[in-house]
């Protein structure tokens, strides 16, 4: 396993890290910066955009063919860590969640056609996307296989019925990926379609208010009655539905992790300014033991989790599946950025509980982690069966072909 970066790379992690210093971070302070959301207002996102799309630091994770750079998931490893030392950093430069890993899946499985509509104005960035397939009880959640919304194919067209809710960016999509029942097969009665906002039959039932900062568009439940998609937007092929969440979750969840690990880091830099010129009873904070065993373990639990990003990187790069190391990372990732926000706070005391720092949003944001894209408990469970599936191989090391 070899995970330097090229000098290639290494310019574009710079690059976007200058950006971001420069253009992102001393925006964050001002409440104007921010929509009704807390989120960044939509006309300086697009200024912000303007400028990376410029720096030629816009749409990473897409081949130049769509307008992006090209990088392996190794890369985007490097360079979404950075871009994300900002609040703002992943949707200025066009990767953020939904859009990034829908962008991904289209790349990789959508037809030249469908690539031309449903594609080429999210890599431009005209338009936002949403992935609709998570469903109220007794429906789809963590497991797909209980999915209930349904397609029912008559003529060259689906009909689609049902409801999906916690759907990321619903109320400021244009384009959606939806999953839907086709058949009552175990492995293959699922199917992945495509529609846009302006077709009738379906509609937004509400704006769910959540705990965090919201990303742009929300978390909305949506209601299906009657939404006709032409046979043409089905994508891979009816029945091919589960395999397409398989291709886009597995990336999705790992770029939430290089994302997560940029934002643990600016929780750290955040307390490490404090500490260093804070005073307690004579004694700086940074100078006592309490408080350098606190910054050591999230120095160390970072690393780990940066390490378990790049091994699952490295995986998916030279083209395994990276299911367990995958799922190791969201779990560890999770926690760890959770923990970088609570021990920032702690340090930074009633500032840090204040809006005075990003840590408060931070650590509201963080909270979501340990859910969104699996519950870390799934993915133990995962690990589990990997574990009993493999026994003592669960440990291997690659070996080099002789």
């Amino acid at each position: 396993m070899d995970f330097t970066i090229s000098p290639e790379v290494d310019d574009l992690r710079a690059r976007i890290a200058d950006f971001v210093e420069r253009e992102l971070i001393p925006l964050e302070p001002h409440p104007a910066s921010y929509d009704e959301h807390e989120n960044i207002r939509l006309e300086l996102l697009d200024e912000l955009r303007d400028k990376a799309r410029a720096e030629g630091l816009w749409c990473l994770q897409l081949s130049p063919e769509w307008g992006g750079q090209g990088l392996g998931k190794v890369g985007m490893a490097a360079c979404y860590e950075a871009m994300n030392r900002s609040l703002f950093g992943p949707v200025v430069f066009n990767c953020a969640a939904p859009d990034d890993g829908n962008m991904m899946l289209l790349e990789a499985v959508g037809t030249e056609a469908q690539k031309e509509r449903w594609l080429r104005p999210l890599a431009e960035g005209a338009v936002r996307s949403a992935f609709a397939m998570t469903e109220p009880h007794p429906g789809g959640g963590s497991d797909p296989t209980m999915i209930r919304t349904r397609a029912e194919r008559r003529g060259d067209a689906y009909v689609v019925h049902g409801r999906k809710w916690f759907i990321t960016g619903a109320e400021e999509a244009a384009h959606f990926i939806l999953i839907a029942r086709t058949s009552d097969d175990a492995r293959r009665g699922l199917t992945a379609f495509l529609f846009h906002r302006d077709d009738p039959g379906w509609r937004i039932l509400r704006r769910i208010a959540i705990m965090g900062p919201e990303e742009h568009g929300g978390h909305c439940e949506l209601e299906f009655d009657g939404l006709r998609i032409p046979a043409e937007n089905v994508l891979l092929g009816d029945g091919d539905g589960l395999k397409v969440t398989q291709i886009r979750l597995g990336p999705a969840r790992l770029t939430h992790c290089m994302r997560w690990l940029g934002l643990a880091k600016r929780c750290v830099e955040i307390a490490q300014a404090y500490v260093a010129e804070r005073q307690s009873f004579g004694v700086r904070l940074a100078d006592r033991e309490s408080v350098q065993m606190m910054l050591g373990r999230l120095a160390m639990n970072i690393e780990i989790g940066r390490l378990l990003v790049m091994k699952a990187s490295w995986e998916l790069d030279r083209g395994g599946f990276a299911r367990s190391e995958i799922s190791m990372a969201k779990i560890h990732v999770a926690d760890t950025l959770h923990e970088a926000a609570d021990v920032a706070i702690q340090l930074n005391g009633a500032r840090g509980y204040s809006k005075d720092t990003v840590l408060e949003w931070i650590y509201r944001y963080a909270r979501q982690a340990r859910l969104v894209d699996g519950a870390s408990e799934v993915h133990r469970m995962v690990l589990n069966r990997f574990l009993n599936e493999r026994g003592r191989d669960f440990w291997s090391w690659p070996v080099a072909e002789g």
